[in-house]
C-alpha cells in the first residue's frame, strides 16, 4: 500500500469518525464488504490524486513517490504471493496449512475489516469519544494492538495503544527494539495526549 494514501485515509477516519466523510465506518455501511469496498475506492482516489484532500491531512507526510507506485504494481503483489507460498512450501508440516495462504495474501483487507468493523461494533468503550470506537479484544495479540481501538481514538499520537497493565501492544515493543538498534526514533513513547478534532 501507499504510505501516503494510507496515512491520509487514517487521519480522515480519526477526524470524521462515524460521519458520512469517514472512509470506513460501520455506521455508514450495512456490512463489512461494502465498508471495505468504499475504503478501497477512497484509497484509490487518494492514491491517484482524484480526491480533494484537506491540507491538515497531508501535513508532515513524507513523499515517497517511487514506493507509492511500487506498492500498487502487479509485480509487487505477485512477488508477495510468491514469498508467502514459498514460506509455506518450506515450513508447513501439513498440506492442509496451504489453505491459510489466501489469508496471508488478503491480510490487508482482512485486518482492515476486523479493526474498522469489529472494533467499532463490538467490545467496550473505556473512553467516551463521541464515536463508536471500542476496545475489541481484552488481550489483543492477534491484531498487534490495533484492536485497542478506543484507546487509539483517545490517544491517537501515542506509540503504545495499550493503556491498562494487561493491554499489551506487541508492535510498541517491536518499535522500541527498532529504536534501540537505531532504525527509527519514537516521538511519543508514553505521553497520553487526548484527541482534539
Amino acid at each position: 500500500m501507499s504510505p501516503r494514501a494510507y496515512a491520509i485515509m487514517h487521519r480522515m477516519h480519526h477526524a470524521y469518525a462515524d460521519t458520512p466523510k469517514d472512509p470506513h465506518s460501520p455506521k455508514n455501511h450495512p456490512n463489512f464488504f461494502k465498508m471495505m469496498w468504499n475504503t478501497k475506492l477512497v484509497y484509490a482516489d487518494i492514491m491517484d490524486y482524484k480526491f480533494d484532500v484537506e491540507e491538515r491531512f497531508t501535513k508532515n507526510l513524507p513523499q515517497w513517490h517511487a514506493m507509492d507506485i511500487w506498492g500498487q504494481t502487479l509485480t509487487n503483489r505477485l512477488m508477495f504471493f510468491a514469498l508467502y507460498t514459498t514460506f509455506y512450501i518450506i515450513f508447513a508440516p501439513y498440506w492442509w496449512l496451504y489453505f491459510l495462504i489466501p489469508f496471508h495474501v488478503f491480510m490487508g483487507p482482512v485486518h482492515g475489516s476486523i479493526v474498522n468493523w469489529c472494533a467499532h461494533k463490538y467490545g467496550h468503550q473505556e473512553y467516551d469519544m463521541g464515536n463508536t470506537s471500542r476496545n475489541f479484544m481484552p488481550v489483543d495479540f492477534l491484531m498487534l494492538g490495533e484492536d485497542y481501538h478506543n484507546n487509539h481514538h483517545k490517544f491517537p499520537s501515542s506509540a503504545n495503544f495499550g493503556v491498562k497493565w494487561y493491554e499489551i501492544d506487541p508492535l510498541y515493543y517491536i518499535m522500541l527494539g527498532l529504536e534501540f538498534v537505531g532504525i527509527i526514533k519514537i516521538k511519543n513513547k508514553g505521553k497520553r495526549i487526548s484527541a482534539e478534532y
